[in-house]
């Protein structure tokens, strides 16, 4: 019987040591800030670090705003492959996806690799600037302009025609 279980351990452990083996060049992509609109599409480089072919089956994100592309064809031992996915930059603000890869490597059939950044938006500096202003007390604002008696006189007007 002791036989019978060291055979089947040493079956295994052998199946497990002559494997496709999936490993990443980064798990994680940091888009940092980008452009609304602008181009969206980064890779990941998928290599095969065992000794039979690996294959990508699956690669799923977590939500419909990223899109993965990548070849069916089995990975050779000791080749690499890229992982293309593509996040909607037309989406504004920061994100933090995640992306499952599954494939044939008996240790390891589901791996998670990340893309992160933010989306800003094309006229943010202006956006920025009137937000300054917006939060800039009256005297500021009004030290701040050059013609500052017609603003006073406009401010005025502006009061008296609401008062009526």
């Amino acid at each position: 019987m002791k036989k019978i279980l060291a055979g089947l351990f040493m079956t295994g452990a052998i199946a497990f040591a002559s494997a496709q083996t999936i490993s990443f060049d980064k798990t994680t992509f940091d888009y940092g800030n980008v452009k609304a609109g602008s181009d969206g599409h980064r890779f990941f480089t998928v290599k095969n670090t065992g000794d039979k072919p690996l294959i990508i089956s699956e690669v799923k994100p977590s939500c419909g705003c990223t899109t993965p592309e990548w070849s069916k064809d089995p990975i050779l031992p000791g080749k690499s492959a890229q992982i293309k996915v593509g996040y909607n930059t037309g989406i504004k603000g920061a994100f933090n996806k995640l992306i499952e890869v599954y494939s044939n490597d008996p240790q390891n059939n589901r791996s998670v690799i990340y893309i992160k950044g933010n989306v800003e938006d094309v006229a943010g500096a202006a956006n920025t600037a009137v937000q300054e202003v917006k939060a800039a007390s009256p005297a500021a604002v009004a030290k701040a302009m050059p013609a500052k008696k017609a603003v006073k006189k406009a401010v005025q007007a502006e009061k008296l025609e609401a008062a009526k």
